[in-house]
């Protein structure tokens, strides 16, 4: 006899998203149970966000240590110690998944330990979104809920040809696994999660090169921005080889590496590695979930949904990755909270995707939302913009990181704020005033009127407001 219960809420995928959108549901009353084949807090704090930026921030450690004689330190012989670097990391997670782990006891939600699958109308429910639960213990049961959430995330994107083998070839999750660093790395993808693990491996002593099928690193940011990070690593030693294709079917492998050869225009180079990271995007996991028992619609393998994050079966609201778009954890979160809310009778305002911050962890770090100025042109504005380099910032040099710069891009004719991009030190903490500016709806004169303390980086976005319209200071 398979076993049955009910509830308000049913999340499939214990990740940000849901987790989040558990909670809330929890705080409106809701009897909740979270259905999670691996451990809460999903890809972010486990495979991702987490355990990278740990990581880079041993990164960052290291190589300050390196410079540290332009601050007037002499430091003997320093060495870098993988392995507790990797514990380090071990622990920040483990201490982040026991506070989720308490969040659910303190929230009442059930979490059950298993993969499970949507079902359509049955016996169990007349409509579909029942759950089938295969659990990790070996038992089976029925959940029978009034709403389903669907959080399944994602997994990293393969290539043809370039078949993962945790070896040679490698994902993200495989490259956070690692217990030794390789002597040299082609990373194939020069977006987030690309540039972020060059400009690790980078700062840790590797080799690295990253090829690029775009015209630049980090395509989908500003194009000035893209810029800056690119004459920046190539400072640093890093090869960037953009506009190139990767020739999948010539890779060989080896007893201590791997050669590849890539193409850009008529040129063809062979490139020499330990180890190859492909680093294309992630793909929605849709599969075996049950999304062909109740004919849920996809697009480019996303699951389809309205503004809500209501799928086509009104009871069954999906977000994160599992949808496409942003594939951010803090853009889950809020999906997953909006969804709850609309599941509430609630009337939350619409996610702007204009608001939502991106961030990018290499050094110097990167951070923007809204439009970039190319954006802006093609939908018909007319622009002005402001920009304020960071070697003109006190603070950022007291730091010794003096390179990038805050970009704004207002329209000329409203006043309006159309993209905020940075690129330099901390500009992924700085880009939450921007974010609550955007929200607000302030113009640049607001945001230069506003008083920012003196020394501090945040000066450098309040110079910038005031270039817009010619009125900055210290340039």
């Amino acid at each position: 006899m398979v076993a049955q219960k009910d509830y308000h809420l049913v999340v499939l995928g214990g990740g940000t998203g849901g987790y989040v959108a558990a909670i809330r549901a929890a705080q409106l009353g809701f009897c909740v149970a979270i259905v999670e084949q691996e451990q809460l807090g999903g890809t972010c704090l486990h495979k991702g966000c987490i355990p990278t930026k740990a990581l880079l921030r041993t990164a960052e450690v290291w190589s300050t240590v390196h410079h540290a004689s332009t601050f007037g330190i002499t430091i003997g012989e320093a060495t870098l110690d993988f392995s507790q670097a990797m514990s380090r990391k071990a622990d920040i997670v483990k201490q982040l998944y026991k506070g989720i782990q308490f969040l659910m006891k303190k929230n009442q939600i059930d979490v059950i330990a298993g993969r499970g699958r949507l079902m359509g109308p049955s016996i169990f429910s007349p409509q579909a979104g029942a759950v089938r639960v295969q659990e990790t213990s070996g038992d089976s049961q029925i959940l029978t809920p009034r709403f389903t959430l669907v959080a399944t995330g994602s997994t990293p994107k393969e290539l043809p040809g370039l078949d993962f083998d945790g070896v040679f070839v490698l994902h993200s999750d495989h490259a956070l696994s690692m217990t030794v660093l390789p002597l040299s790395a082609i990373i194939v993808g020069g977006g987030a999660i690309g540039v972020e693990w060059a400009s690790l491996w980078n700062d840790m002593g590797v080799k690295v090169t990253v090829v690029e099928f775009m015209p630049s690193l980090l395509p989908a940011e500003d194009a000035e921005v893209s810029a800056e990070l690119t004459r920046s690593f190539k400072k640093r030693k890093i090869q960037v080889l953009t506009e190139t294709r990767i020739l999948s079917d010539t890779l060989e492998k080896h007893g201590d590496g791997l050669t590849v050869q890539v193409r850009k225009g008529d040129h063809v180079e062979t490139l020499s590695a330990s180890v190859l990271l492909v680093a294309v995007g992630r793909t929605p996991n849709t599969q075996d979930i049950g999304l062909e028992a109740i004919e849920m619609p996809l697009h480019q393998g996303a699951i389809v949904v309205n503004g809500d994050f209501q799928t086509a079966e009104k009871n069954i609201f999906a977000i994160g990755d599992v949808i496409g778009g942003l594939q951010l954890a803090h853009v889950a979160a809020h999906e997953g909270i909006h969804a709850v809310e609309v599941m509430a009778g609630l009337h939350p305002a619409p996610l702007n995707e204009s608001w939502i911050p991106r961030c990018t962890y290499t050094r110097p770090e990167v951070a923007s939302l809204g439009l970039t100025e190319a954006q802006a042109k093609e939908q018909g504005y007319t622009v002005k913009t402001g920009k304020f380099s960071f070697k003109a910032n006190g603070k950022a040099l007291i730091l010794g990181e003096p390179n990038g710069f805050v970009k704004i891009v207002a329209d000329s004719i409203h006043d309006d704020l159309l993209g905020i991009h940075m690129i330099g030190p901390h500009v992924t903490d700085l880009v939450s005033e921007a974010a609550l500016a955007k929200v607000l709806d302030a113009t640049p004169w607001e945001i230069g009127i506003t008083v920012h303390p003196h020394p501090t980086l945040s000066e450098a976005f309040g110079e910038a407001a005031l270039a817009v319209n010619g009125q900055s200071i210290h340039i």
